[in-house]
């Protein structure tokens, strides 16, 4: 399992993980629904269970993933800023995608 993050995502994390409710906490990304060929992600802060697996990014973040999910391999979670604030989280390998 694998998690890509892009740059301004990265520095949105980094910057959630210094505030005190995210003390001892990782990132979870989890299915919030499966719509046909298509599943909707979403992000919180969370700690690991014997049911996960954590997983550290490509920017160095680590997140937590349920190894039983195969919609969860080849996460990449964007943030952008225009033309408005935006998360983009996709798994390109399923073809699924959720915007937060």
């Amino acid at each position: 399992m694998k998690v890509k993050v892009n740059r301004n995502a990265a520095k949105a994390l980094k910057k959630m993980m210094e505030q005190e409710e995210a003390q001892g906490k990782l990132f979870r990304v989890y299915v919030t629904s499966i719509h046909g060929d298509h599943a909707h992600y979403d992000l919180m802060l969370d700690t690991p269970t014997e049911n996960d697996v954590v997983v550290t990014s490509d920017k160095e973040i680590d997140f937590i993933l349920d190894k039983n999910d195969p919609t969860l391999n080849s996460i990449w979670i964007q943030y952008f800023q225009l033309p408005k604030e935006e998360w983009l989280i996709t798994n390109p390998t399923m073809g699924v995608h959720h915007h937060h």
